[in-house]
């Protein structure tokens, strides 16, 4: 029996994937230019992961997905992430981003002081460019310094991250948004 699981899924931004094992999720991966990019992203961790309908606990997360891309706030505080093969600062960043409520952001700065200093912002940094669990450990809650929008590497890049952050009510709608 194989270790690990990965499912594809249909979303308002593209096709998404998920990937799991008995310890949790190990893998999510925003729409990648084809599925075979997807694949290759999410069995990066989950390796000779094997396609799968999702169980009903992967359902359920998959289902908050799709909802919180079709614009309906979702928390994913329930998730169990398996965290083998992070290295010790990326998962201390991660727990850190998976504590920011939906509707609330932090910066890199933030992050890097509760971490014992604003120098570690350029890591803090590139650990959020390394979490495997984009969307739900929400790398897109975490902002520049006076709220600049940086450094989200998703497909859309700082347009995406926006809109995740206008659908939890952490940024006001803007004119354009009812066009």
């Amino acid at each position: 029996m194989p270790d690990y699981f990965f499912t594809l899924f249909e979303t308002a931004l593209g096709r998404c994937g998920l990937a799991w094992g008995d310890g949790g999720i190990v893998a999510v991966s925003f729409p990648e230019t084809d599925d075979a990019q997807t694949i290759a992203r999410l069995t990066r961790r989950a390796v000779s992961a094997v396609e799968t309908p999702p169980p009903l606990h992967i359902r359920r997360v998959i289902d908050d997905i799709v909802a919180l891309f079709n614009g309906e706030p979702r928390g994913f505080d329930y998730v169990k992430f398996d965290m083998a093969g992070i290295a010790d600062f990326d998962c201390d960043v991660i727990a850190l981003t998976l504590a920011i409520k939906p509707g609330e952001t932090k910066t890199y700065g933030d992050l890097a002081k509760e971490l014992g200093d604003v120098a570690l912002s350029r890591r803090v940094g590139q650990a959020l460019g390394r979490n495997p669990f984009p969307i739900l450990a929400p790398c897109h809650r975490i902002v520049g310094a006076g709220g600049l929008m940086t450094g989200f590497s998703a497909p859309g890049g700082t347009t995406t991250k926006q809109r995740l952050l206008k659908i939890e009510g952490a940024l006001a709608p803007d004119l354009f948004d009812a066009l």
